[in-house]
């Protein structure tokens, strides 16, 4: 993108810390800050480039950085006790969670799992949503855990949710995040909640290879 002069190494950290900050919640006010302070040919290659490339892509980053996959496609044949264990697992030591039905080619059911380093948080006020839904897609309905639909838990309570949607043939995705209880400097304290994402569609045919 850019490279700062040996009289401006100074301010490395600085701006990284700001691009990062704006890449997450995209309020420009502290990388402003931080190009004020460095050279114009420094200052007008981040702006162009942030005009460029850095469209804002919904959970892609919280404000330390990137939200990275750690673990890639498992795939799991049904909603069961090995999966609940699963996401039990990596809900408790806060790996951010994406699943979704798919239809297998012989008509069975499975879900396909990714997960992420990282929750992302959101503002208290606003949607828990930090998974996109996808361009066309209708949703017929959204539960969080927040509603608290049973004692069970928040992930034996998503997993029944997302069940009871599957029986019914529709599209269903959960994520998790952490909804913050600030509208400002939001980042890294709230409750953690799992999102499930019911869709106006049928349960789409997996594209893996078999």
């Amino acid at each position: 993108m850019t490279t700062l002069g040996a009289g401006d190494l100074h301010l490395t950290s600085e701006l990284v810390s700001a691009l990062n900050s704006f890449l997450y919640d995209h309020d420009d006010s502290a990388l402003e800050k931080v190009l004020d302070q460095v050279p114009k040919p420094v200052r007008m290659a981040v702006q162009q480039y942030l005009k460029d490339k850095c469209e804002p892509v919904m959970g892609a980053f919280t404000e330390c950085g990137p939200v990275e996959v750690v673990r890639e496609t498992v795939f799991f044949g049904g909603i069961d006790a090995e999966l609940e264990e699963y996401l039990e697992c990596a809900y408790t030591i806060g790996l951010g969670i994406r699943m979704s039905n798919e239809r297998q080619h012989d008509g069975l059911v499975g879900w396909v799992i990714r997960l992420l380093n990282d929750e992302v948080s959101v503002p208290a006020s606003a949607e828990p949503r930090t998974w996109a839904v996808p361009a066309g897609a209708k949703l017929a309905r959204t539960w969080t855990s927040k509603q608290r639909a049973g004692d069970a838990g928040p992930v034996r309570n998503a997993l029944q949710a997302a069940a009871d949607a599957t029986a019914m043939g529709r599209w269903v995705r959960i994520h998790t995040l952490l909804h913050s209880r600030y509208d400002i400097d939001f980042e890294g304290s709230g409750t953690s909640e799992f999102v499930v994402d019911v869709f106006d569609a049928p349960i789409p045919l997996s594209q893996r290879g078999e």
